[in-house]
This record gives C-alpha cells, sequence and structure tokens, in this order.
C-alpha cells in the first residue's frame, strides 16, 4: 500500500491465492499475534480527524476583507467623530456579516465526520480458526471478514467465496442496482462499479453471503480515497465574493485620493484650516462609504435563501444563492437525481407482442398499453405477469402515501407490474401457495419456484437472465398454445431492450407432477417454456425533463454524470433530451485521455459513465478552467469531492447521503432536479436585486461625495451637510428604501436569458454611467436648494435641513427608477407592483417628519422645522430625478432597440 489513499496493488486483477500470498494470509484468518503486529504497522481502521483552525481563528479570518476594513475604518472615523451610536450601527453590520461566515464556515470538517459515521461499527471475523465480532475500527490487512445479508461493509475486501452474494453500492458508484458479487479476477483497467470481485468499505449487502480478505483499511480503503479527496479540494469563492472585493479594493482606493485631494486643495488652494480641511475630507469619505451596502447585500441573500426554502431547496452557504445565476453547466449524477433510483418495469414482450407500462417508481398506478387491442394477448400478459409476482422475494409496503420495495429493487418492480395489470399479490400468494425453490446464485443466474393451486395443478416458475433460460427453453408461450422456441426473435428483443438501457429479465415456466414437493436443478435444466421478456430500467423523473429543457432556454447546458454502464445512460440521456445523446465517455476512456484531449472533449459530450470520484472532480475542474460556472448534484459518497468543488454543490435531501450534503453548498428537499431550476431562477432574481440597491445605494454616495466637493471647491465655509447627517441619509435610505429592492419579483424573462458572465463587473459601463448621471442630478438640486436658502438669510440650520429632505425625497423618486434598470417604470405594476417599496417610503417619510420637527432629533442632529412651502419646492426639485432617468433609459432603449435584449429585462 502507499499513503496517498490509493491501493498499490490491482488487488481485482489477481487471483485469490496471489493476494493471500502477497498479504501473508490465508482463507482461514490471521493469529491474534499476527493482528497485534499489523495494528502497529497501518493502524486503526479509521478515517484520521480533520485538521480545522480554532473558533477563534475561523472568527478573525471573516475580517480579512477589504469591504470589511472599509466599514472598519468608516466607524472608527464615526467615533473619533463622536457619534457613538452611529458607529456602534457600523460595527453590528461588521459584526453580524462576521457572524454569518463563522457559522457557514467549516462545511469539509462536517462532510469528513459524515464520511467516518459510514463506516460499520462491527465486523465478523475469523482468527485462530474462530468466527468472532470485532469493532470494525480493529481490522487489518489480511484479515478475513464474513458478510451476510443486512451487514454494512467493514473494510475493501477481495472476496474468495460468495453465496448468492449482491451488494448495494449506489453510495460509491452511483449504479442503482445491487451487484452481484464474484470470485474470479477482472481485468486490470476496470473501473470501480466492474471490480465485482471487491466489497468495499460502507457499501451494503442486500442479499446472500460471502467471505473476503480485508486489502484496505482506514484512509486506504475507496471510501478513505474520497474522504482524502474531500479534504484536499479546495472550495471556490463565488463571483459575487470575487466581484465585491474588487468593487471593494476599487472604492477603498477611489475614496481615499479623493480625500487626500480635497484635503490638499482645501488647504492649499482655499486657504482652509488642516484641522478644519481634515473634518471635510472625514466628512468626504463618510460620505462616500456605503455603509448599508454589505447589510443590504446579506439580507438580500437571506431573503433568496427563504424564497429558496420554500421551493425545496436549502441553502446551507449564503453566497451561493447569488452564485447561483451565474451557473452555466449543471453537471448531475443520473441516479436518484435525475431518476427516482426506483427500478420500474417499462417493457413486456411475449410472442408476437409488446405491451409498455406508464407510472414511474414503485407507485402502481400506470397504464398497460398493447401493440394491438388483442384480447387473447392480454391473457398471455396475464399468465407472464402472474408468474413474475409469485416467482419473487420482495414485498410491497404503502406507508405514509408512499410505496416502498422491501428486498431487491428488481424484484419490487416485477411486483408493481403486477399492480398494474390488475393482479392482488396477496390473492395470488394464496391461490398457488409455493411450495419449494431454488435460490437465486451467481452459479446459475436464475431463480424457481414450484407452486401448488388449489385446483390440483403443479407448475415451476423460472425467471433469471435471458441469455441463460434461452437455452433452457425448447418451448415459447403463445395464444394459441406452446410452440418450438424462436431463438432469433427472442435474441433480436433482447438486444432491442439493452439499447434502450433497459436491464432484461426473462420469465419461463413448466407444469409438474401434482404429487411433486420438491425441486431439483435438474427439474429446470431443460424442457422449459419461455413467457416472457421484462425490460426494467430507473427511469428519469418526469419532472427532469421539463426542467432540462427550462435549462435549455435559459442558455444553461445539462451534463449527466453517472457510475451506470454506457448504454443505460445515453438510453436515460435520449428520454431527458439533453443536447448530445449521441456522443458517451467511459471512465476508461478518460483514463486513456490526456487533460488536454479531454478538455477539447468536455463542452460537446454530455454524457459520461462508469466514471468514478476522481473522474467527476476532473471533469469538474476542466469545466471551471473553460470559465464555466459549474453546478453539481449527486447524492452518494461518491459525490463529495465534486460537489465541494462545484461553483454550487447540490445534495438530494431525502435520499442524499450526509457526506454528500454535507460537501454541497445546496440541499434539495424533495430530491427533484426540477428544483434547481426554481432555485437558478431565484440565484439570477437575487443577482437582479442585488444590482438594483446597489444601483441605488451608490448614488446616495455619490451625490453626498459631490456635494461636499461643490462646496469646497467654492470655498464654502459650513459644508451642506455634516457628517451625522450623512450618516442619517446613508443608514436610513439603506435600512427602508434599499431593503425594500430585495422583495422585488423575478423579470418575466428571468429563464430566458443567457447565463451572465461570471468575470464582467457587477458595474457594467451603463450602470458606472447611471450612477454618475444621478449622483450629478442629486448634487445639483440638493446643493441648489442649499443656497438658494443660505442666499435667502436663513440660518445654516435651515439649509442643512433643506438639503437633508431634499437628498431624501431624490432618493425616495430614484427609487422607482430603480425597480426596472432598463424598462420603463411608467405603468401600473411599475409604480405599485412590490407592496414593501411603498411599506418603505411611508416609513422613511414618517422617519423624516421626526428628523425634522422633533426636539430630540433636532438636538442631535442639528436641524430645525422648514415651512410648508419649502416643502413643496423639495417635492418639486427632487421628483425631476423621477422623469430625467425615465428619458434616459428611453434613449438608451432606443439606442440599443437593433441590438440583442438587455441582460436584465
Amino acid at each position: 500500500m502507499n499513503d496517498d489513499g490509493f491501493t498499490a496493488k490491482y488487488w481485482h486483477a489477481d487471483s485469490v491465492e496471489t493476494v493471500c500470498e502477497s498479504l501473508g494470509t490465508s482463507i482461514n484468518g490471521l493469529s491474534v499475534d499476527e493482528v497485534r503486529e499489523r495494528q502497529l504497522k497501518y493502524g486503526l481502521n479509521q478515517l484520521p480527524a480533520p485538521e480545522t483552525r480554532g473558533p477563534l481563528m475561523r472568527f478573525l479570518y471573516q475580517f480579512h476583507n477589504v469591504l470589511i476594513y472599509v466599514l472598519i475604518i468608516a466607524g472608527v472615523v464615526t467615533a473619533l467623530l463622536g457619534h457613538w451610536i452611529d458607529a456602534s450601527v457600523i460595527f453590528a453590520v461588521v459584526f453580524i456579516n462576521s457572524l454569518i461566515g463563522f457559522v457557514q464556515e467549516g462545511k469539509a470538517e462536517d462532510a469528513l465526520k459524515a464520511i467516518q459515521k459510514m463506516l460499520s461499527p462491527n465486523a465478523m471475523v475469523l482468527r485462530d480458526n474462530r468466527q468472532i465480532s470485532i469493532p470494525a475500527e480493529n481490522l487489518v490487512p489480511g484479515d478475513v471478514v464474513l458478510l451476510q445479508s443486512g451487514d454494512k461493509v467493514p473494510a475493501d475486501l477481495r472476496m474468495f467465496r460468495v453465496k448468492g452474494l449482491q451488494i448495494q453500492e449506489s453510495v460509491l458508484t452511483g449504479e442503482s442496482i445491487a451487484v452481484e458479487k464474484i470470485t474470479e479476477a477482472v481485468a486490470q483497467q476496470s473501473t470501480i462499479g466492474d471490480r465485482r470481485c471487491l466489497a468495499f468499505s460502507g457499501t451494503l449487502v442486500t442479499h446472500g453471503q460471502g467471505g473476503g480478505v480485508v486489502i484496505a483499511t482506514g484512509v486506504q480503503t475507496e471510501i478513505g480515497h474520497i474522504s482524502t479527496l474531500v479534504s484536499e479540494v479546495e472550495s471556490l469563492t463565488t463571483p459575487l465574493l470575487r466581484q465585491m472585493a474588487q468593487f471593494g479594493r476599487w472604492l477603498t482606493l477611489a475614496i481615499l485620493a479623493i480625500a487626500i485631494i480635497t484635503f490638499l486643495f482645501g488647504s492649499l488652494v482655499r486657504d482652509y484650516e488642516y484641522a478644519e480641511m481634515f473634518l471635510a475630507a472625514v466628512s468626504l469619505a463618510v460620505a462616500a462609504i456605503p455603509e448599508g451596502l454589505p447589510a443590504i447585500m446579506t439580507i438580500t441573500l437571506a431573503i433568496g435563501v427563504q424564497r429558496m426554502a420554500r421551493r425545496n431547496s436549502i441553502i446551507r452557504r449564503l453566497p451561493a444563492v447569488e452564485t447561483l445565476g451565474a451557473v452555466s453547466i449543471i453537471c448531475s449524477d443520473k441516479t436518484g437525481t435525475l431518476t427516482r433510483n426506483e427500478m420500474t418495469v417499462r417493457m413486456i414482450v411475449t410472442t408476437g407482442n409488446l405491451f409498455e407500462l406508464a407510472g414511474t417508481g414503485y407507485d402502481p398506478h400506470g397504464a398497460i398499453l398493447q401493440a394491438g387491442e388483442n384480447g387473447e394477448y392480454k391473457q398471455l400478459l396475464q399468465q407472464s405477469v402472474r408468474a413474475a409476482v409469485l416467482c419473487n422475494d420482495a414485498s410491497l409496503e404503502h406507508k405514509d402515501s408512499e410505496w416502498l420495495v422491501h428486498g431487491d429493487p428488481m424484484e419490487g418492480a416485477l411486483l408493481v407490474a403486477g399492480l398494474k395489470a390488475g393482479l392482488e399479490i396477496d390473492v395470488e400468494a394464496k391461490q398457488y401457495p409455493r411450495t419449494d425453490l431454488i435460490p437465486f446464485e451467481s452459479e446459475h443466474r436464475f431463480m424457481a419456484t414450484l407452486h401448488h393451486s388449489h385446483k390440483g395443478d403443479a407448475f415451476i416458475y423460472v425467471k433469471g437472465a435471458p441469455e441463460q433460460l434461452l437455452d433452457m427453453c425448447d418451448q415459447q408461450q403463445t395464444v394459441s398454445g406452446n410452440q418450438p422456441i424462436d431463438k432469433d426473435y427472442w435474441l433480436h428483443r433482447i438486444n432491442e431492450m439493452a439499447r434502450q438501457g433497459q436491464r432484461v429479465l426473462a420469465i419461463a415456466t413448466r407444469s409438474v407432477d401434482y404429487e411433486q414437493l420438491e425441486l431439483n436443478f435438474d427439474d429446470v435444466k431443460s424442457g422449459l417454456t419461455l413467457q416472457a421478456l421484462f425490460g426494467l430500467i430507473d427511469p428519469p423523473r418526469e419532472e427532469a425533463i421539463g426542467a432540462i429543457k427550462k435549462c435549455g432556454n435559459a442558455g444553461i447546458r445539462v451534463k449527466m454524470i453517472t457510475g451506470d454502464h454506457a448504454a443505460t445512460a445515453i438510453a436515460i440521456a435520449r428520454q431527458l433530451k439533453l443536447v448530445n445523446t449521441e456522443e458517451v465517455l467511459t471512465g476508461e476512456q478518460l483514463n486513456s485521455m490526456s487533460e488536454d484531449e479531454l478538455r477539447q472533449k468536455v463542452v460537446s459530450v454530455d454524457v459520461y459513465a462508469r466514471v468514478n470520484p476522481e473522474h467527476k472532480l476532473l471533469l469538474v475542474r476542466l469545466m471551471q478552467e473553460l470559465g464555466f460556472i459549474v453546478a453539481m448534484t449527486g447524492d452518494g459518497v461518491n459525490d463529495a469531492p465534486a460537489l465541494k468543488r462545484a461553483d454550487v454543490g447540490t445534495a438530494m435531501g431525502h435520499n442524499g447521503t450526509e457526506a454528500a450534503k454535507e460537501a454541497a453548498e445546496m440541499v434539495l428537499a424533495d430530491d427533484n432536479f426540477a428544483s434547481i431550476t426554481h432555485a437558478v431562477e431565484e440565484g439570477r432574481t437575487v443577482y437582479d436585486n442585488l444590482k438594483k440597491a446597489i444601483l441605488f445605494i451608490l448614488p446616495t454616495n455619490g451625490g453626498e461625495a459631490l456635494i461636499i466637493l461643490a462646496a469646497i471647491i467654492l470655498g464654502f465655509h459650513q459644508l451642506p451637510l455634516t457628517p451625522v447627517q450623512i450618516l442619517w441619509v446613508n443608514m436610513v435610505t439603506a435600512v427602508t428604501l434599499a431593503l425594500s429592492l430585495s422583495f422585488e419579483p423575478s423579470e418575466q424573462n428571468v429563464m430566458r436569458r443567457a447565463p451572465r458572465d461570471a468575470d464582467q463587473p457587477m458595474l457594467t459601463p451603463h450602470l458606472l454611467w447611471r450612477i454618475t448621471f444621478v449622483s450629478f442630478i442629486l448634487m445639483g438640486g440638493t446643493f441648489g436648494l442649499f443656497m438658494l436658502e443660505i442666499d435667502r438669510g436663513m440660518s445654516i440650520e435651515y439649509a442643512r435641513t433643506v438639503a437633508v429632505n431634499t437628498l431624501v425625497m431624490f432618493e425616495i423618486f430614484y427609487l422607482f427608477n430603480s425597480r426596472y434598470i432598463f424598462d420603463s417604470i411608467f405603468n401600473w405594476a411599475g409604480l405599485t407592483g412590490n407592496r414593501y417599496v411603498l411599506i418603505a417610503i411611508s416609513i422613511l417619510i414618517f422617519l423624516q417628519l421626526a428628523f425634522t420637527y422633533l426636539a430630540p432629533m433636532q438636538m442631535l442632529f442639528g436641524t430645525t422645522a422648514i415651512n410648508l412651502n419649502t416643502w413643496l419646492q423639495i417635492i418639486v426639485i427632487s421628483s425631476s430625478v423621477l422623469f430625467l432617468v425615465e428619458l434616459e433609459k428611453y434613449v438608451v432603449r432606443q439606442i440599443d432597440s437593433k441590438a440583442n435584449p438587455p441582460s436584465l429585462n
């Protein structure tokens, strides 16, 4: 063995004798002394605890963000100015943002803990020729482990004895059917799903018994290898965080540069006192910093989380909400995600006829459609389905409006087909009681049951692999009686069903004497009559087909990455109507390709089959390197590394493993692929609303900064706005008006436009122009009315009160403009479509009246009462922004009328 999580030998390609020789053991197990020596060499059979930062360091690390630095500086400056309430608000915003990040971090550690919990707690072993039960953590390579139905495999094993052993490996491979184990070696290049002589740690025994030699423990197992992959995968930052970090750096430099230039200009050109100019520069910095922006971003994302939760998408990491809006590729696991992980009989073939069964999963509702309406053929169908129901060890249970299968999923599907055909399973079992059986074994690949009816009939039913049963049959059942078997007909049907990705079972029968009470192999080795072929498949979810079409309209490519067989994968892909259903790449092909070769194919190929965890991780990484924002869905342990690496890892909440959930940013409560499209829609809406909020907030800061600059340039020794008044405007407009934009509904065409470019800055040239345009409108109107009041001989308090109220009224009118970035708001929906906007305006008007007329507020903010004529003047001037911005929108729409529609409307 080596130390990097891989087994050094290809144990699946070696014979049992070679494996035992390599490990210094035998099929009789180890002695206690040998075990003690190996435990010192290999250690315990458990996964190592992840190395994590302590809580304090995790919390402090949340402050490592340029925008947070800007806020802290704003808080310190505000505190130095003596405005402790405002400073407290700013520091509270910083603390809340950091606390959210602190709580959300640690996802990888949780994923590793979840994988650890999957390891078996106990194991049955042979030591010193005695069969004993030990804690699984005490296993060592070379131990002999005995397995039986219901056991969780405690370590990776090379099987040397199997008796009908079937193991459910979907958590590791994604394959929905339990794998029938063998003892013979397989090809060296076989993928995990094809290594049928191995049993893997953490998988579940569903049928039979077996014995195997431990070949790997702890981190050396396949599940340990996945744990290592999860711990080594670096989580990517989201597009929003990248953009906001870039914006924060740009904003910090801009504010510092403007403040320094203003300080030098006032001191050197206008001969202001240094202390006076310092306070003016501080006012300018406070004006330019959007204190409320991080809080608005957090709240907007949180509102998106609530919206998504109502649509069955649970967000575990806040920025993932916005990332969903930029997703350009969805890589989906097949089993349990695009399909239900419930086998369904889709087709029944009898002599000369074919029946198709509607419905999906274990729900017995669904019609049986026949090619033709011959009632005699339906009788033949009934006889074939009866045989499938009686030659069966599974059972169905209807619990809490859900149908559950106990036993083999394929046998459960046959019972569901019986219900669809109108049979009552319990009645059939009583009418034709079973007398004896030959259980299914991999050596003979069939199951046979002997039945006696109450009418004096006795017969054998045989169910198994079609190629095997064809050799055992010399007759075929028809509506007119038995006929010599036409093997070419049946082989053609078998190949036809296999091409459609169906797993085929054959059903045969034979009458025997009523006195026969025992069933022997000689009774079934020949002379059987073939009744029917049953084609089973884990079908696609009906809603997934519509969801994939919706993704296509939204410019999102869906790719299927599965551990299942290529034929099954391509058949499901065609039913799902993926873009490219002609090509499929298998795990073996991926192993033989270089990264450059795969990079050239990864965009065009939509179906990947028989892949292992490393392949999934590689595919996601290559797509990301090509510039795509990738969402990965999955439910198994095998999906955990890729889920963590993806921009948006999405796990299934109902059938998903804990390891998958902990590695993911999002969990689908209903296991429904269609919920992803709803989440993408909400993600795009959240990004739109963030953009609208930023487009609304920044002109306030821009207008305030321009007002301070204009006053300094024009030589005013008393500024139109004080720092505390600036903070008042910033905080109340952010908390009320900007927050209302977080509740904006989705745009009508939100899912009919291509994904946005994740590298495109949030502030495009057009939006920067809009911010500048509105900032100058706000500055012109506010500074103009301030100067007018000063010229009229009013007090500085009166003029500043007018300036603050003018600025706030500008914001109220501009809020309507901000609801649609490109479209006109001069319609009923534009003016009244968001009730939170109207509520926010009402609250803000109340706050401004208190700001203007309440004595404590006047003392705190340096304001005074103003008369009705002044209010009318303020309203007329401030309403100009509504008409000027709508005029600007109209001009932009005319210029772009012949181009593609804008990205937001």
